[in-house]
């Protein structure tokens, strides 16, 4: 095994190592002549040129700021640019307008939509969001039109946070009820006595940059503090004096709950009715993340069960709520209207981190916060084009393989081709398998400009390796190992000789397959989703698996059986078109000859 390193690129200009200027207005166009280190035989490769014209050298740029933003933010755009304000534009004034601006910043209120990039006739070369979320910015549209897409992630953590124990410290006190109670005319004492924060274990669900900061502030009000996130820094959490857990630990010990983590798949409704019954009764929530962490329904349920004491919530799933509802109206759940930003200091502070990132971009920077591709050599993108959704799938699957408490530190990826190093980019290909092992759980949109900042912030090491093979070097890989050293597994199977997750794959006419789960080969397309099934090798296991999936109508559209020997240990690769139901699940682990098996869902 030779050790590998990423080559360069042969367009200087595109280099993820410096900064490159363009001027404000460009153009892109194809060109083929130009040489690379391949046998003569072959094609040559096509790259993306980047040419300015004179004209949109001599002029400023125009950028359309559609939403508020702070007066320091619009001073420092102002500086290098035209800036037109023009605040609750209707989507047809948005888009009759966008075909005059080189830029566009918004907040949450504007849709930037697939009409508004298509409007633009190619001038729009940023989007600046003045905040997190990006939800109401298409960023396949962006990316098709070439167009960067921006957003501010650090300037309101600490006014999140400090929300967060606004609202934590009012709950347990009863603090909106009683000013209602008293502005209505009562004096009520003896009903709205409250708890105490002290000695109290507060669990904090999500120990990113609000998180933690959420847990400095409990601490310094006496709680006992535990945390769980599968990406924490146990050093920092150690620093800080945070107990690090299970999901089941917290959600199971905890006095109060605090939520911090983005709205994902894997987090949609993660507080439902089956975690709420697993609570500690009289448990105390606060949510200033998302809305749709939150089963709503649910929460109304466990409230008026008595499993949940109270709840203070800052945000919702539909925004603004209805008047009606039964969750805002409810006598024990404290509500405000989506303020957890809403300080003079971060309006600021946002103003000014999304006007230096879009500055930043209009001169051609690639800015760290871009959460949308960059243009890359037009032929490296067809070629690697399946191994691009290998890549990505294989990190899905290897975190999702992960249990315990430690996290994800250190990843290995292996590449097995026959080509020169030279003639093999694969910063895309690790940029993928870092959007797959961090985007199902975090809130950060992973691609080929922001991947290695994005690992690096959250300690993630990720090493490559080079595989030498014989073959053709028309096939680019042969195949993609990734391997997870230092953690704990769900699934035993997965777990190589060497004491680490490890999956395989391989590109099979044009479509990703599972290949290799720890020391077992098996051969899954990965499509839909996949149950993986450690069991003794005996007859029959495959049709009693296969009866009950059928009975649910669940489509099986691959299996593959890999086993040390016959009658020993084996693993079975199942890939389905839809979810099973617990039941289901819960019967497939009812065969005695399946010891262990996991569901995983790409």
């Amino acid at each position: 095994m030779a050790s590998f390193k990423t080559p360069a690129l042969k367009n200087p200009s595109l280099s993820l190592s410096s900064k490159p200027r363009l001027p404000s207005a460009f153009s892109v166009s194809f060109r083929d002549n130009l040489r690379f280190s391949r046998p003569s035989s072959r094609p040559q490769r096509r790259f993306l040129i980047i040419t300015a014209s004179a004209a949109s050298i001599s002029s400023k740029p125009t950028v359309l700021v559609a939403e508020k933003l702070g007066e320091a933010g619009l001073t420092l755009l102002k500086e290098f640019a035209n800036v037109d304000c023009s605040y609750s534009l209707s989507p047809e004034e948005l888009c009759t307008k966008i075909s005059l601006c080189d830029a566009l910043i918004v907040r949450s209120g504007t849709k930037v939509s697939r009409e508004v990039f298509e409007s633009a006739g190619g001038r729009l070369k940023v989007v600046g969001r003045a905040g997190v979320g990006i939800d109401n910015v298409d960023l396949a549209a962006a990316t098709e039109h070439g167009c960067l897409v921006v957003n501010a992630p650090t300037a309101n953590t600490v006014a999140a946070a400090e929300h967060g124990i606004a609202l934590l410290s009012a709950m347990a006190r009863n603090v909106a009820q009683a000013d209602a109670s008293m502005k209505a005319g009562k004096w009520q004492r003896n009903k709205y006595v409250g708890v105490s924060l002290v000695g109290k274990t507060l669990a904090v669900l999500g120990f990113g940059k609000v998180g933690s900061e959420v847990a400095r502030r409990a601490k310094g009000l006496g709680m006992h503090v535990i945390a769980h996130d599968p990406y924490a820094s146990a050093d920092r959490a150690r620093a800080i004096g945070v107990e690090l857990v299970s999901f089941e630990e917290a959600i199971s010990t905890a006095d109060f709950i605090s939520l911090h983590m983005p709205l994902t798949a894997a987090t949609n409704k993660m507080l439902n009715d089956e975690t709420f019954a697993k609570m500690r009764k009289g448990v105390r929530i606060v949510n200033v993340a998302r809305g749709g962490v939150i089963d709503e329904d649910a929460l109304v349920r466990a409230l008026d069960a008595g499993i949940v004491a109270q709840a203070a919530l800052d945000v919702f799933t539909e925004e603004p709520p209805k008047q009606d509802s039964k969750l805002v109206q409810h006598e024990r759940v404290t509500v405000t209207p989506h303020l957890g930003a809403s300080t003079i200091e971060a309006q600021e502070g946002v103003a000014i981190e999304i006007a230096e990132a879009v500055v930043g971009a209009l001169k051609g920077e690639l800015a760290a916060t871009a959460v949308n591709a960059p243009m890359v050599p037009a032929e490296v993108l067809i070629e690697l084009k399946p191994y691009v959704e290998l890549a990505e799938k294989l990190g899905r699957l290897a975190v999702q393989l992960v249990a315990g408490v430690s996290g994800v530190k250190n990843v290995k990826v292996s590449y097995a081709s026959s080509r020169a190093p030279d003639d093999l980019d694969t910063r895309l290909l690790r940029a993928m398998i870092t959007k797959g092992l961090i985007e199902p759980i975090s809130s950060v949109y992973v691609n080929l400009v922001n991947a290695d900042y994005t690992a690096k912030q959250r300690g993630l090491r990720i090493t490559e390796e080079r595989i030498v093979i014989d073959g053709s070097p028309e096939c680019p890989l042969e195949s993609i190992q990734v391997q997870i050293a230092n953690v704990e597994s769900k699934f035993a199977g997965a777990i190589s000789e060497l004491g680490e997750i490890k999956v395989e794959g391989q590109v099979k006419d044009g479509i990703p397959h599972l290949t290799k789960v720890g020391s077992f080969q098996v051969d899954v397309s990965l499509e839909g989703s996949i149950i993986l099934c450690r069991q003794v090798d005996q007859p029959g296991i495959i049709g009693k698996v296969g009866s009950i999936l059928g009975q649910e109508n669940v489509n099986v559209s691959f299996m593959s059986v890999g086993r040390i020997a016959p009658r020993k240990q084996a693993v079975m690769a199942i890939g389905v078109d839809d979810q099973p139901s617990k039941g289901s699940l819960q019967r497939i682990g009812e065969v005695p000859a399946i010891e262990e098996f996991v569901f995983l869902k790409l």
